[in-house]
């Protein structure tokens, strides 16, 4: 078993059944495997499907008794377990998923807002004048009327658009009844993702209507742990709590697959009673590093007609990202009988190839996506060697490190976004370690200086926790830059760029190469991604899709028609209750006890 558990697990299973009186090693197993499922995704455990952990291990024979023998367990008397649609969570997670369910079940609850019909009819059709804006209209309709919505759909859609649009619309409808101008927030999981949130967010504002320009609100984007204000004493606890709601009117959450159950617990009983909640990410992107699928939980239990089927995907849902036309009237009409979910199906980013390419592996159709990967596009590579293109990588490093050296942080910031080698492991010879030390390598044998040093001018950043002093947290890109004979670190930090001593920087990794997961929220010109072994659990569908739609302009993808075809019938598989919590017609009768998430 020590393939399966890690130490940590077992600890902290002889720890707690020393506490409880539990001496049923079949019990004891149990609760390590379901501390094992936290810590790789999962929010709970599902004994009857511990054969897909290791089909060779000798586990219990019966489930179902196994399962029943957690459930008598002084473990679940004395609080430490909880056992609930055949799953056994831990306690702090159990709770978790019912305050989110009952938090977001009361929301619905509320009175439709009052809305100007009037108002809102000409507003939707001065931002919404083309056809092909349909579903982006039914969202922005949707989302004025009620008081919390999810909106989904994938790269290049046009969510932050429609959002624009949304915020324009709600502070008219805020200046018909005579309120003040509506607080916002803009929020995302990452420090990128907020960055490139801003930056979107200026764009879209930009090109909105001026009398819809001028009535937007200002609303800057920030982490959504800035949002709710760190404090010093805890990483799991805010400032802004049950017992000190955000004063935000509006909250628009973005990039929400990366989102954990703890950190949406957090924002939902931070958030006001009356305040208005936009949820806005790709299902079918790669989930949060921490316990939790909750964006594709949400949009599975709140939508009515998605059940899932037996490989885990929503039946019947149509295809949403690259369509060829706009969804027609009755698609419309069941957005609004949703009451929550809305869908951007009609894409706006993408050229054809990368579009056709990622609608390919979205519905996990690997033929297809072989047969456009080997069309000759010149959007697109399928490199079979065990190595990328040498020459695109190093110049692209020697185009950063060139603005580095003339004192040039916007330009040199702007080299780091025009290339992206994206792997999925973090060690190993696919690894990020493995690259960036490759790549080093290759820049100092082209560039002739010696790159051996802890900082360097030219040196791409990525912050590996938070740092509150400094103002710094996990996943905050930058590059090293030299002025006057110091080095500087230069940070995106929003629409504006942070710069700091390199000499005071610490938990800091180099990013020529990232994984997948720290490349959510953002986008490069062209992308480089290298795929793992055939027997990586890594290698799924969500990461194929993630990385590949990354890319605005070109994807080089390196790895064998063999991994493709693998990692595109592979789906991620986290174990959770929240989306048949949220289908159940009541909530059952195990409500949070305040102080125990």
């Amino acid at each position: 078993s020590r393939d399966i558990l890690h130490a940590a697990d077992v600890h902290v299973a002889r720890r707690l059944c020393v506490l409880a009186g539990e001496d049923d090693p079949q019990v004891a197993l149990a609760l390590a495997l379901t501390t094992r499922a936290v810590r790789t995704g999962s929010v709970a455990m599902d004994l009857s499907a511990v054969t897909a952990i290791d089909p060779t291990f000798d586990w219990p024979q019966d489930p179902e008794d196994w399962l029943a023998r957690v459930a008598a367990s002084p473990l679940v008397r004395h609080g430490f377990l909880r056992i609930e649609y055949g799953l056994v969570y831990l306690e702090r997670y159990h709770e978790q998923e019912v305050l989110v369910a009952s938090a977001l079940r009361e929301r619905r609850a509320l009175p439709p807002a009052a809305v100007d019909e009037a108002r809102l009819a000409a507003g939707l059709a001065r931002l919404f004048p083309d056809s092909s804006d349909a579903d982006q209209r039914a969202a922005a309709d949707l989302a004025v009327r009620e008081k919390t919505v999810i909106i989904t759909g994938g790269p290049g859609t046009g969510k932050t658009t429609t959002i624009a649009k949304v915020l324009a619309l709600l502070a008219g409808q805020y200046a018909a009844d005579g309120s003040a101008v509506p607080r916002v927030a803009l929020a995302a999981p990452t420090a990128k993702a907020a960055a490139r949130l801003s930056e979107a967010f200026v764009q879209a504002r930009d090109r909105l209507p001026d009398l819809d320009r001028a009535a937007l609100p200002e609303a800057p984007a920030s982490t959504l742990h800035r949002l709710l204000g760190w404090t010093p004493q805890s990483r799991s606890r805010f400032k802004h709590h049950r017992g000190a709601r955000l004063p935000h009117d509006i909250v628009v959450l973005d990039e929400a697959s990366m989102v954990s159950l703890t950190m949406m617990a957090r924002l939902l009983e931070a958030l006001r009673p009356t305040a208005r909640l936009i949820i806005v990410g790709d299902p079918d992107q790669l989930t949060s590093v921490e316990a939790g699928a909750v964006l594709a939980d949400l949009v599975a239990g709140l939508t009515p007609e998605m059940m899932e089927t037996p490989d885990g995907t929503p039946a019947g849902a149509a295809p949403e990202e690259f369509p060829s036309s706009p969804p027609d009237p009755p698609a419309l009409a069941a957005v609004r009988e949703q009451h929550t979910v809305a869908r951007l199906r009609h894409t706006y980013r993408f050229g054809g190839d990368i579009g056709d390419l990622a609608r390919a592996i979205r519905d996990g159709h690997s033929a297809s996506a072989l047969r456009i990967l080997r069309s000759g596009s010149p959007a697109l590579e399928l490199l079979e060697s065990p190595e990328p293109r040498r020459e695109l990588i190093v110049s692209a490093a020697l185009a950063m490190r060139e603005r580095a050296l003339a004192d040039d942080p916007v330009g040199a910031l702007a080299a780091l976004g025009r290339h992206r080698l994206l792997c999925a492991h973090r060690t190993g010879p696919f690894g990020v370690a493995h690259w960036n030390r490759q790549i080093e390598q290759w820049l100092a044998q082209e560039s002739g200086d010696n790159l051996w040093a802890p900082m360097y001018p030219g040196r791409p950043l990525l912050v590996t926790t938070n740092d509150y002093a400094m103002d710094l947290f996990n996943g905050d890109t930058g590059v090293v830059i030299r002025r006057d004979h110091r080095l500087l670190a230069a940070f995106e930090s929003g629409a504006t760029i942070r710069e700091v001593s390199a000499a005071r920087l610490a938990d800091v990794e180099t990013m020529y190469a990232a994984t997948v997961h720290k490349s959510q929220g953002s986008q490069a010109s062209r992308v480089t991604v290298i795929l793992p072994e055939v027997d990586s659990p890594l290698l799924t569908r969500e990461l194929i899709y993630t990385a590949a739609t990354r890319a605005q302009e070109q994807l080089t993808i390196v790895g064998s028609p063999e991994a493709i075809e693998r990692g595109l019938s592979q789906r991620i598989q986290r174990a959770s209750g929240l989306a048949r919590r949220l289908r159940a017609a009541h909530a059952p009768d195990t409500g949070p006890r305040a102080g125990s998430l």
